[in-house]
């Protein structure tokens, strides 16, 4: 069986950071978890520094803590940070089948293996090439770009979703925000219910099952924090969830029936539109730390936050016109997640032969 090695190597040109913009840099940092892309980086090094010089098509992979799965396939040139390996398809191979094989949890599970340090583990780049490659029963070019299209039809509802979300973020600046000194101040607490999520249900499945349909959720912001499924809701009526400690302050709207737990607050606004409102206000806030050890944000110091807050029937017209673009990035969301499952369940039978791709979706 061929090993990596016979497919790709590692790019060690060098660019200087000074020849580079913002949005050519990669880090650790600013590859998404679970292959979901990147993001664009905070800041360039402070100090000029010399990077590892990327080009479209390399296949880029944070090598710190490898478990977390933080790939990207470029669509620009630029530089990377030192723990971001940089593959290269060899003259005569297709870049995008080597995205899709480095694409694979089994690759990743590999990597693990021969990882270096407990606390924060590095992959072992020798060991990494060694990966062994499938006997392929199609051509390399097939799969490769019949994934490449999946994950950009994935992208593409990312983006969509960044889109609508900044529309209604721009609705509420002008409709709201531009003049908030003219509205009145309320008490989160008098304008909401606050719950403290409890422990997890007793009867509990990680995968939803035909007895567990309703979601249980946590504080991570993986997968907007979906722990599980469970049997019956304790929040019935649409909100937001805000995580109270950890990456305290991150919130998330919900629809009614679930559950939250230990480290979540939900918040149950009594009008209709003040959920899109309150979400919009606390992605503005910044929580205090209430917590002597680590940060945690409590019932008490959230209802205790005074903001601007306008009456029942303008929120109202707020929700009839945001209301439809939040549905639409639940449906974008739901298709996401189905592309995704598709993704990873094909990848491993195109590359062990049990399934073929067809010529004509690779080309769609």
């Amino acid at each position: 069986m061929n090993k990596l090695s016979s497919i790709a190597y590692y790019v060690t040109d060098k660019i200087s950071s000074n020849d580079i913009s913002l949005s050519e840099y990669v880090t650790t940092d600013c590859i998404l978890q679970n292959k979901k892309g990147r993001e664009v980086a905070s800041n360039l090094p402070p100090q000029p520094c010399c990077l590892t010089r990327y080009q479209r098509g390399d296949i880029l992979i944070a090598n710190i803590r490898p478990y977390l799965k933080k790939v990207w396939f470029a669509d620009i040139d630029g530089g990377a940070s030192s723990d971001v390996l940089v593959f290269r398809a060899k003259e005569g191979h297709s870049p995008s089948f080597l995205y899709a094989v480095l694409l694979q949890d089994s690759f990743f599970d590999y990597v693990m293996q021969g990882a270096k340090g407990s606390k924060m583990p590095r992959g072992d780049k020798e060991q990494i090439l060694r990966y062994e490659m499938p006997i392929l029963s199609c051509s390399e070019e097939s799969i490769g770009t019949f994934f490449l299209n999946l994950d950009q039809k994935i992208r593409l509802n990312e983006q969509i979703n960044q889109n609508l979300e900044a529309v209604i973020a721009d609705v509420m600046d002008y409709k709201f925000l531009s003049n908030a000194e003219t509205l009145p101040k309320r008490f989160i607490g008098d304008i909401a219910s606050i719950k403290a999520g409890g422990d997890c249900p007793q009867e509990w499945s990680k995968y939803k099952t035909k007895d567990c349909q309703i979601p249980i959720y946590s504080n991570g912001t993986d997968n907007e924090g979906l722990y599980g499924y469970t049997k019956e809701p304790t929040i019935l009526k649409r909100g937001i969830t805000v995580a109270a400690r950890g990456t305290i302050g991150y919130c998330t709207m919900r629809n009614g029936g679930y559950v939250p737990i230990i480290r979540l607050l939900a918040v149950t606004p009594n009008d209709i539109g003040g959920d899109v409102y309150l979400h919009q206000i606390f992605n503005r806030i910044k929580f205090r730390n209430d917590g002597s050890i680590q940060q945690q944000l409590t019932v008490p110091s959230l209802a205790s936050i005074e903001i601007p807050y306008p009456n029942a029937s303008t929120l109202k017209a707020f929700a009839n016109i945001t209301y439809p673009l939040i549905e639409k990035i639940k449906q974008n969301k739901i298709q996401i997640e189905e592309l995704t499952m598709q993704r990873d369940e094909l990848l491993p039978l195109l590359m062990n032969g049990q399934a073929m791709v067809n010529s004509d979706l690779a080309d769609d």
